[in-house]
């Protein structure tokens, strides 16, 4: 029986954890997932506005999140343990993106690929956008795309503890510690250092640490380019509703969705402000400066919001090129990377989980190929760039 140690219990952890150990029929494996936290209040899987989308540009992104909305949709199901069936709240409201006239073209070839993927989405013009929705002004605006199917958000912590509460039903030992470090003799990495002085002997380890995983990397003398990238999300009350409000992405970058009966938002900072691994402290300043303002030019009757709430959260962001990183990298044979979703990780946690576990099993892909999101890319120099970045 290999023993495989996961350093990382958070989605993508859990996820590959899940799927290792799903079929009793197969070669058994012996998982042990080590999380520092066991509260996840740091999490990116436990912060994130948990969303998912199909309006990619590139093919490995979108068929990742096909995959995705299938699982989300029969999860209850697939990940019940025993009369307990979870439910992550799903809701397939859509995405809109908002283009300016400078972002048509790019619109438009996103849309012919998205359809060559049988993606449900439309292209909108800014008529049939404000007969559709008319709460919102499409000053700006020269062209959208609403995804009208297999798009929406859901709750990510109760994703997470989904995944881990039927990885743990199937054999997978959960340990609340810190890794501090990897054994490491010739190509091989043989145990993972914990800070109570144990080593966990293993035969296969799996870095799915999240915003910390390029120090996991490290420890095995191997460069990834993945960085802690924080970001802040604000809740807000409106007196009037926006009905079938999808999750909007304005021409000014900024994203908003309903949650509940309320709404939240966020933005990216500028690339000079995105610096590496900041204390997780929100941006007030932004949302009274930036945010605010441009919500209420895109829509009118957000002049009279109120904030209600708001928190921080890190992106382990690819800084390579926004994308996953998964499989083998070619200077050691059993240490498997999952890292570097750049806030896409919940949503493709399920291909992910599914691919990385093929990897290990058989040495292959057998689902669905991602080798695309190979390290090779990265070595080679090769960006596989995501136009629809958020």
């Amino acid at each position: 029986m290999r023993r495989v140690v996961i350093i990382g219990g958070g989605a993508i952890g859990s996820a590959i954890a899940y799927f290792l150990t799903r079929s009793p029929e197969d070669e058994p494996f012996e998982v042990t997932v080590v999380e520092r936290d066991f509260s996840y209040r740091q999490a990116s899987s436990a912060l994130s506005a948990s969303s998912i989308r199909q309006q990619f540009s590139t093919a490995i992104n979108i068929e990742m999140s096909l995959y995705g909305i299938d699982f989300f949709r029969s999860l209850g199901e697939t990940l019940r343990v025993g009369d307990d069936v979870p439910d992550i709240g799903l809701v397939e409201p859509g995405y809109l993106y908002l283009a300016s006239p400078a972002g048509v073209d790019v619109l438009r070839e996103n849309h012919a690929m998205q359809k060559a993927h049988a993606v449900d989405v439309a292209l909108m013009t800014p008529g049939e956008l404000k007969e559709r929705f008319p709460w919102i002004c499409t000053e700006g605006v020269a062209l959208a795309s609403l995804g009208l199917s297999g798009e929406g958000w859901y709750d990510g912590y109760s994703l997470l503890q989904a995944f881990r509460k039927k990885a743990a039903s199937q054999g997978v030992r959960y340990v609340q510690a810190h890794a501090t470090g990897l054994r490491r003799n010739g190509r091989a990495v043989t145990g993972v250092q914990l800070d109570s002085g144990v080593t966990l002997e293993a035969d296969v380890v799996v870095n799915a640490a999240g915003a910390w995983a390029a120090q996991v990397a490290g420890w095995a003398g191997i460069d990834l380019p993945v960085r802690g990238r924080r970001r802040s999300v604000f809740s807000f009350s409106c007196p009037e509703a926006l009905p079938g409000c999808p999750l909007v992405i304005d021409t000014s970058g900024i994203w908003l969705r309903p949650e509940g009966r309320q709404f939240i938002c966020g933005f990216a900072p500028r690339e000079d402000q995105d610096h590496d691994d900041m204390p997780l402290d929100v941006e007030y300043e932004a949302f009274d400066s930036f945010i605010w303002p441009s919500l209420a030019e895109r829509v009118p009757a957000f002049e009279a919001i109120r904030m209600t709430g708001a928190w921080a959260g890190y992106y382990e962001m690819n800084v390579f090129d926004h994308n996953a990183i998964l499989g083998l990298h070619p200077d050691c044979d059993n240490l498997y990377f999952a890292n570097g979703f750049s806030g896409h990780g919940l949503q493709q946690c399920p291909a992910a989980g599914r691919g990385v576990a093929e990897l290990i099993r058989f040495g292959e892909y057998r689902s669905l190929d991602l080798s695309p999101v190979s390290f090779a890319r990265i070595l080679e120099n090769r960006p596989l760039l995501e136009k629809n970045v958020i």
